[in-house]
């Protein structure tokens, strides 16, 4: 295992435990991640209010891993984000929605590069659409 899926590993760790220190440690202080829902963010400060956002939107949030990948300083994590809707959700726009009290199981990919032990660059990927369709803020989608 090299330094790319040992860090990743790492955050995924801290991602399930809820252990905000844990989860900040894995950034550099100049990381930048690509967001789906807001896009570019600048830091390590940035990138770890973005992600407490959603444990305080889905307080069970978890990450069922399907698929685990390393490339030299790149690792990549492809599964499915669960969680229940249990607490105020932060949209791009900048509304706050109460909670829905649905349950959501949405796919998602991680690219993550990392360097002298920490991630440099994180992209998440994963549908919007259908996001904020499981949690009924939009019509359902159809399966075809």
């Amino acid at each position: 295992m090299g330094q790319a899926r040992e860090v990743t590993d790492r955050l995924m760790a801290a991602m399930g435990s809820k252990d905000k220190e844990a989860l900040a440690r894995c950034y550099a202080a100049d990381a930048v991640a690509y967001t789906p829902d807001k896009g570019e963010l600048r830091g390590r400060d940035a990138i770890t209010s973005h992600l407490l956002a959603y444990w305080e939107a889905m307080k069970d949030v978890r990450y069922e891993d399907v698929a685990k990948h390393e490339a030299g300083d790149v690792a990549v994590n492809e599964g499915f984000v669960v969680g229940t809707n249990t607490g105020p959700l932060r949209m791009p726009s900048g509304e706050t929605l109460p909670a829905t009290g649905k349950t959501l199981r949405i796919r998602s990919c991680d690219v993550i590069t990392v360097r002298a032990g920490e991630i440099t660059s994180h992209h998440f990927y994963f549908d919007q659409v259908e996001f904020l369709a499981q949690l009924g803020l939009l019509p359902a989608l159809s399966p075809h």
